[in-house]
């Protein structure tokens, strides 16, 4: 998949994916903290591809290929007593990045799935840009309540105390330690996975300062509970029982705070995505994402085993001044 480029706005471009055809329903996916475009395995978005998505990664600012922010990340003081400083970002600028790279792509709607930091990018999108979410996924994220949704003691202490790597094989290391803590402990660890993903990841990003900021734009945005009680997509709430950075409060409190939303919890399941639930992952969020669309006012869609339909519509908006504003990848 070639990457591309999106100038989204207030000096901001995002780097972005694709797999499927172009003029399918969109389905764009938002990592987490301090994750890539690439934490999405590519085998789960062909499968979500072939169920007629066309599915689009992207790297959050401050990650990947897309742009990081000048400014000195925030100290721990900072952090511990929320006196941030203005150069701090939060949710709600990276929300408006997503709407953004939408913009840039002409698609006046989509299906948002995002995971844990971005669950809580994708719930913003949700609540203040309605008109443009399809439906909303949700998976390992949480609401901003305090004491909802917080990592494990024994995961703030290896967070702590992770050394600072240097090259790609201390990256693979750190990856390697902090997910046998907060991965899927009811299936197989992939550690060959987890170490080549690592070294992917090192090799388009080795820097560690848009971490800090990702995690302070957390920090800065509150509860977002109130909020939440205005999102009218659909909504599809994904978490794991024996989750250890987000605990599975987090999941039940986003269940609760969204109306008619459907929650899944899933046992043996922590902080990534198992291989063995691939196939899980893709039925339920191309049934949810193909439900929304045939339940949509003024749909004209029969009913029919919706997870394996091709969907082919797409929507458009018109750019300002007619020109475009994505460029390709080297």
């Amino acid at each position: 998949m070639k990457e591309r480029f999106a100038d989204v706005g207030r000096g901001i471009t995002l780097c972005f994916d694709e797999i499927g055809d172009p003029g399918a329903t969109p389905l764009l996916l938002i990592p987490g903290l301090g994750q890539q475009l690439i934490s999405w395995p590519e085998q789960l978005c062909g499968s979500l591809a072939g169920l007629g998505f066309r599915v689009i990664r992207l790297d959050n600012r401050d990650s990947g290929h897309s742009t990081h922010i000048k400014a000195k990340p925030p100290g721990p003081l900072a952090m511990m007593t929320g006196r941030f400083p203005p150069t701090t970002y939060n949710l709600r600028d990276m929300a408006r990045d997503t709407e953004g790279l939408l913009d840039a792509l002409g698609i006046e709607r989509a299906h948002l799935v995002g995971a844990s930091m971005g669950g809580m990018i994708a719930q913003v999108v949700a609540s203040r840009y309605p008109q443009r979410v399809r439906s909303l996924t949700s998976m390992f994220s949480t609401t901003g309540a305090p004491k909802i949704g917080r990592p494990a003691l024994s995961t703030w202490i290896k967070m702590a105390s992770a050394p600072t790597a240097h090259v790609a094989e201390d990256a693979a290391k750190a990856e390697l330690r902090m997910f046998r803590h907060i991965g899927s402990h009811g299936f197989g660890f992939d550690a060959q996975g987890v170490a080549e993903q690592a070294v992917a990841a090192w090799g388009r990003d080795p820097t560690s300062g848009g971490v800090s900021r990702q995690l302070a734009a957390i920090l800065a945005s509150g509860d977002r509970t109130a909020e939440l009680a205005g999102v009218t997509a659909p909504t599809l709430v994904v978490h794991g029982d024996r989750d250890r950075m987000v605990a599975t409060s987090g999941g039940l409190a986003t269940h609760r705070a969204i109306p008619h939303s459907t929650l899944w919890i899933v046992p043996g399941m922590g902080h990534d995505y198992p291989r063995a639930l691939w196939t899980d992952f893709t039925q339920r969020i191309g049934t949810h994402a193909a439900d929304a669309d045939t339940d949509r006012p003024g749909s004209n869609d029969a009913p029919h085993a919706r997870a394996r339909r091709p969907r082919k519509r797409t929507e458009s908006v018109a750019k300002a001044g007619g020109t475009s504003n994505i460029s390709e990848g080297a």
